[in-house]
């Protein structure tokens, strides 16, 4: 921190700190011998989500590889927001149905990457992923 000529920098002690929360706000003040600076820190949510939906045509694909893995009758409404759970998927019908799309999306996904894919909107934003990074 740089100082200008005639200006004085102090630091004090934690205990100078005057710190109140007041609901979610926290408010310090910076006591000095000229001023006084007062801040006020508002949390934030700690996880960040960005959302980039897949194109409907991945979905549909997706969709329909669920289908088949899972032998789910014609009528049984699969979407993007279907959960594989809700679906009667066990881990091992998960890991069998990654790999039908790995086969059908001429892709390879990490057992990591893997193990987050809970409906088949992930599953679809997770291949459109693979295949952009893929192509770059």
């Amino acid at each position: 921190m740089a100082a200008a000529a005639g200006s004085s920098v102090s630091m004090h002690s934690r205990s100078t700190l005057a710190a109140a929360k007041f609901s979610s706000l926290k408010s310090f003040a910076l006591p000095n011998q000229r001023t006084s600076m007062s801040f006020r820190v508002q949390p934030v949510p700690a996880r960040l989500r960005i959302s980039c939906a897949a194109k409907p045509a991945t979905v549909d694909k997706v969709c329909s590889i669920v289908k088949k893995q899972l032998a789910l009758s014609t009528d049984t409404a699969v979407t993007g927001e279907s959960k594989f759970a809700a679906l009667g998927a066990d881990s091992l019908d998960t890991v069998e149905i990654v790999m039908g799309l790995e086969e059908e999306f001429g892709i390879s996904v990490d057992e990591e990457k893997a193990q987050t894919i809970a409906t088949v909107q992930d599953a679809a934003d997770l291949i459109e992923e693979i295949i952009e990074k893929k192509g770059a």
